[in-house]
This record gives structure tokens, sequence and C-alpha cells, in this order.
């Protein structure tokens, strides 16, 4: 049905007024006096959506055009437009709004109207603005069939496609709500969203968090407290109660022209509830997490390697690796979140690419933010490259440090787990210092949330350039330790992009490999053996808990019985159905060292790029499990510069220079796919190589570190 005759057939069933107020439903009876205020562009159909809304909620309806423009001019809107010209126009239809009110009914808002400032404070101030994102193009074809001559801008012969391109960013400014409009959207599925968005919006304490080794039945843990937690008190990590939402392919298509940062901010409003961030609020901090702190303008890019694979280059963000696509967002929504009257100590364990990535994100905070809020980051001392270690030791001022341990990251990432657990421990800083323990590592949901993201990118990315079509399949292999990053793709394969096989790839400790293949976790007399590709140099891996989690329909006692039994005695089995069920949403493989190498020196042959030594290891596992039957993404999880001495042995190459920045310039010279880092090098440019804490592998030791950090900071209550 046409835009045009819903109009008159919505006109023709309904008197506005006529609905008697007993038929109100608990969605309407929920908003109290508050209007409904709908806003989109010209031609969205706010005008007809707003009687459907209306109607179903027993709600009087008003337009503004109609109902209030026209009545106070006393003459047509097009004939005031021609006849005072659209800038006098604005400054008219703001102040006929803003001398407007009523409460408890549906307004459809004119076009224009978020264009006065004025006008949209006072409107606002009576109700939920609910934005209809509809295409831009569906908008030009309705209006070009409409033959509509009412719309600011016109007059001047500016076109439409320019109207609704300078209008959006008003639009953007005043929504509580987004409804995402699928390509082609009937007004009666736009309006049944808006009612959905509703519902949502007023059933924020249905968005809760369990914990994987809960039962969740009685769970009251929102978005705000999950971020700030971290951990659940129970040991478990937390996950949405109810999954994440499914995206029909229509409003996908919606997303396949759009920026890295608008794709992020369309899937995060629908992962986090606007009462706990809201939509202007997310919107500032998405687009300042993913602007020109990335050397690419398109963030996270797929480029074709060879044949039908694909590297999706993750490694743009100021540290150089994939850990900055979520640790540049989650600092912002961790300081937001907070609560006023307590300081945060953040712990990280990290392998080597996470500690830095905290640091540069939880540095980029300002105001008062930054003096409630401390980094202490572990890191062991073998088992990072030179140049991750130089990254994290260029981060010395403020409240922010690195300490190396003795040890391997299992038994820093055990030791802060500790912490967290111990009451003894956390009462104590609470009391003494005013100071609560949180961590950023991907055990934390706002640390996996912004990686679901980057993965549906790539699918987006391929159809946008041809390579498929919305709706075949793709494959996407992951360089896997913690598994975090492997998470992060079922998850977007739950919100409906069609990852047919996500492949985790290990190196030679290949835990993960194990377990996949045989349903066996088993630690026991298993020494972890350092490698070219340390960042996945883990032997007990977090993410994996969510996992069996999910595949397990959220079986939080199973859970809890398995990774309580690897605690206690390093090891555990899973029963043989789970096994089934895991091994139809995972596949895995491994590499050796000399395979990782000989994969890095194969491409730069054959093609020109210069992969990192966990992309070979992805690289390699792909070309053994791909069956060639639709594409694969290779997540390129690092740029190469950050191994260079692995990447200088693996193309044979001689004479390297013993200063980092040196053998970065060699590797430019060397490759020019990727190019250098720039952040990179200016980060070791400026770094000092002055001594660091070296702390031995005895929990003791890294408590101590915890008490010298918030004594020395400011983070002391004096």
């Amino acid at each position: 049905m046409g835009l045009l005759n819903a109009l008159r057939a919505v006109r023709c069933y309904l008197s506005p007024l006529s609905t008697s107020k007993s038929w109100l439903s608990t969605k309407a009876t929920l908003l109290g006096d508050r209007n409904i205020l709908l806003m989109g562009a010209p031609g969205a159909g706010k005008t007809t959506v707003g009687r459907i809304v209306a109607h179903r909620l027993g709600l009087p309806v008003i337009d503004v055009d109609d109902d209030v423009l026209e009545k106070s001019w006393k003459m047509p809107v097009a004939a005031k437009l021609a006849a005072v010209g659209g800038e006098r126009f604005l400054e008219e239809e703001g102040d006929a709004l803003c001398n407007f009110s009523a409460s408890g009914c549906v307004v459809s808002l004119t076009g224009s109207n978020p264009l006065h400032t004025a006008a949209m404070k006072h409107i606002k101030e009576s109700g939920l603005v609910i934005y209809l994102d509809v295409d831009s193009e569906d908008i030009v074809q309705r209006l070009t069939r409409m033959k509509v001559n009412r719309i600011v801008g016109q007059e001047t012969g500016t076109s439409m496609r320019d109207i609704l391109h300078y209008r959006k960013q008003f639009y953007e400014r005043w929504l509580d709500l987004r409804v995402l409009c699928g390509t082609g959207d009937t007004v009666e599925e736009v309006a049944e969203k808006v009612l959905k968005a509703m519902e949502r919006y007023q059933n924020h304490a249905s968005e809760t968090f369990v914990s994987t080794r809960g039962d969740g039945v009685e769970s009251k843990t929102l978005f705000s407290d999950v971020v700030v937690e971290g951990l659940a008190t129970d040991g478990g990590l937390y996950v949405p109660k109810n999954g994440f939402p499914n995206i029909d392919a229509r409003e996908w298509l919606r997303l396949v022209h759009m920026s890295y940062p608008e794709r992020a901010l369309i899937l995060l409003e629908k992962c986090i509830h606007p009462l706990d961030v809201p939509a202007s609020d997310l919107r500032t901090m998405i687009f300042k997490a993913y602007g020109s702190n990335f050397s690419s303008e398109a963030v996270a890019p797929v480029k074709h390697l060879i044949h039908n694979q694909y590297i999706q280059e993750l490694f743009h963000g100021p540290t150089a690796s994939f850990k900055d696509l979520a640790l540049q967002l989650m600092p912002q929504l961790f300081a937001y979140c907070l609560p006023q009257m307590c300081n945060y100590l953040i712990l990280v364990a990290t392998s080597g690419d996470t500690g830095s990535a905290v640091l540069s994100g939880f540095s980029r905070l300002s105001g008062s933010d930054t003096h409630r809020t401390g980094v202490l980051v572990f890191f062991p001392e073998e088992g990072v490259s030179e140049i991750q270690k130089l990254q994290m030791m260029s981060f010395r001022e403020g409240n922010a440090r690195a300490v190396s341990v003795l040890s391997d990251f299992d038994f820093c990432q055990r030791s802060i787990k500790r912490m967290f657990g111990e009451g003894g421990l956390t009462g104590h800083l609470a009391v003494e210092y005013s100071t609560v323990l949180s961590t950023a590592n991907s055990i934390n949901w706002a640390r996996l949330l912004p990686q679901v993201v980057y993965h549906s990118s790539a699918y987006l990315d391929l159809c946008r350039d041809g390579v498929i079509k919305f709706g075949e399949p793709i494959d996407v292999c992951i360089p896997s330790g913690n598994f975090g990053n492997a998470m992060s793709a079922v998850y977007a394969k739950q919100m409906g992009i069609p990852i047919r096989r996500i492949i985790c790839a290990s190196n030679h400790n290949r835990i993960i490999t194990d377990f996949i293949t045989t349903g066996e976790y088993d630690l026991r007399a298993r020494p972890l053996a350092l490698s070219h590709s340390p960042a996945i140099d883990i032997l007990k891996s977090s993410n994996l808990e969510r996992f069996i989690f999910h595949v397990s329909d959220g079986d939080g006692h199973l859970v809890k019985e398995l990774f309580t039994s690897l605690d206690r005695q390093q090891h555990f089995q899973v029963p043989e159905p789970l096994l089934g069920r895991i091994q139809h949403q995972v596949l895995a493989g491994w590499c050796s060292e000399q395979d990782c190498l000989a994969a890095i020196q194969s491409v730069h042959t054959h093609t020109g790029y210069l992969m990192d030594t966990h992309t070979a290891v992805a690289k390699v596992v792909a070309d053994r499990l791909q069956d060639a039957s639709c594409p694969m993404v290779l997540c390129s999880t690092a740029h190469h510069g950050k191994f260079a001495p692995a990447v200088f042995k693996a193309l044979q190459i001689q004479n390297i220079p013993e200063d980092p920045v040196e053998q970065l310039k060699k590797l430019g010279s060397t490759a020019s796919r990727p190019g250098i880092h720039r952040d990179m090098m200016k980060c070791l440019e400026g770094s000092s190589r002055k001594e660091h804490t070296v702390c031995q592998a005895e929990y003791g030791a890294l408590v101590e570190e915890v008490d010298n950090m918030i004594q020395s900071s400011f983070l002391k209550v004096m």
C-alpha cells in the first residue's frame, strides 16, 4: 500500500478521539501523561504511523502540520513556505511549536521541527522522541511520487538527497529511541516496530544479565552494573539473560552502505538499553572511539588477500591491535556508568596487546573521570614482544602503569580473578581507600560487546563490494587464545550475520583446538610454550565459559561444575551430546611455529602482503579447513610491526637492527601492504627505555603492587 493510500485508509477508518480511554494498553499507561513524539524526515510516514500507533494504544493523535501549524496560521503549510521563505518559515514554525502543549498523545512532528533548538527542547520535555530512521532512497522515491512542495530547502533548488543528508544530524541529536526501518518496510510494519521499541523502553528491568555460573532466575543486574563490576560475584562471567536481538535482513541491508561508526551505533543501540546509556551519549562515545585516532577511515577494512580469502585489518587503532576496537569505547562506557561515590582501579592481565590498548583507551578519558579511575596492567616479562613492552612502558603519567611478572599470562589472569573473589582484600580496599576493583579484560562484558560490531562489519563490507549478496554465507578464521574474539563472532551470528563456520586457530599451545576436538579441557602437566604469536599464548581461556553457557542453553549449574573442576583438578570433560553441539558451532585447528613463519613468507611472495604472526596462524588453519565454497575472512589481529623479529625471521632477512624503530622502518621498506603504522612508530619514538617494575611470580607480590598503586596515586582517601 502506498503512503498516500495508507494515510487515506487510516483517516477513513479512524476518528482520532473516538476510542474509549478504558481501552488504553499497558504500554500507554506506563508512559503516564507523556507524549509519544514521532520524528523523522519528510516522507518517513510519521502521520500515518502516528495514527496507527494511536489507534493501537487508544490515544489521541496530533499531526503538527495539520493540527498545529495550519490551524495557527489559518493557511496551508505550502502556502506559508511560499509566502515567507525557508528561513522565516523555520522561525515561525518553531515559535508555534513552543506555544504548543499536550499530554498523553501521539504527536507526529514535521520533518523540519528538529532544526529549531528551542522548539525541540520544549517538546522533548513532554515525551519520548522516537526517530523513524527510514532509508533515504525510500523517502526520495515516496516524495517524488507524492509531488510534495512544502519542504524547507526545496524553494532554493536544493536536491532532496542533500536536504535529507543535512537534516539527519538534527534527528540524531534529539532522538530517545531509534526505529530502524528496513528497505521497503510498510507503514504497518514501521508502526509495529514503534510499539516494540516503546515496549523495550518501558521494560528496562527485563534487559538483565546473568552469571554463567548461576541459575539466572532472580537477576536484577543491568548493563550499567556489569560494566562496572566486571566479574560476577559467584566467579562467573556476565551474559545477557535474553541473548542478543535478532535483526532481520531488510534492516541489515540498511547498514551495508553505512560507515563503521554508524554501524556500531545502530548495533550497540540494540544491545544497550537507552536508560543505561542514552542514544545521544552513546553516539558521542562511538564517534569519539572510532574517529581520527584510527589510521584508516574505514576503521576495520576488509581487503582481498588471495583466491576467495579476505583479510579484515583490525590493527588501525592507536596501539596497532584488534583490542583497540573495544578499548577505545569501553573506558567511555565504564566512566559513564561509574557510581559517584567510589574510586575504581582497573586490573588487567595481558598477553601483549590488551595492556597498551587499555592504557591508551583510559588515557583518553577527560574531566572528573580521570580523577577516580586508575589502571594497573600485569604482563609476563618473557611473554610479550619488545615492541609490545615498549608500548606499555610509554604510558607512565597519570594513574596508569604496567608491571611485568616473572610468570605467564595465565598466572596473571588467575591472580586477578582471585583478588576479585577475596572478600578480605576487596573489603580492605573499599573501607581503607574507598576503592573498588574492576577489570577491562574480555571477561568484562563492555570489552566483549564492541567486538561483535567488526565481525558484522566484515560481512557488510563484502556485501557492499559485491563479493556476496546478503544471506549468502561466509567463514571466519580467528587466532584464538582467550576465546573472546571467537565468542564475539558467535554473538554476531546470533544477531543474524550469516557466518557458516567460525574457525578457531591456535598456535602450538593448542588448548582450544584440543578441547573442541575431544571435549576434554586438560591443564594437567601442560606447561605453556612461548611462541612467535604471544597474544594467544594462553592455556586457560576465560571466554570459553561464555561459549559453553551458550551452547548448553544457559545451563549455569553445568558451567559451574565444569569450571570448578578446572580450578581444582585442572581438568574437565563435557558430555558427548554437548561436544556435538560445540562442534556444530565452531571448528578448530592449530599451527606449528615453522608453518606460521612459512605462511608469512609465502603470502608475501605471492601477494606482496605482509601478515603478522597471529594472522599467519589463522591463514594456515584456514587453508587446512576451508572447503572454498564461500568467502573466508581472516581476522588480522595485529600489525606485523609489533612482532618484527619473527617477521624478519620468516622473510629470512639478515642484519636486523636492534632498535625497534629502525626495525619498523626496515619492514616498511620491505613491504608496502600494509604500510607502516604511524601511531605505533610515534609511540616508540617517544617512549623511554627506563627500567620498569618486575614482580615475582607470587600472588602476594601482585596484591602488594595493587596496594602500592592505590597509595601512590590520587585514589587514596585523605
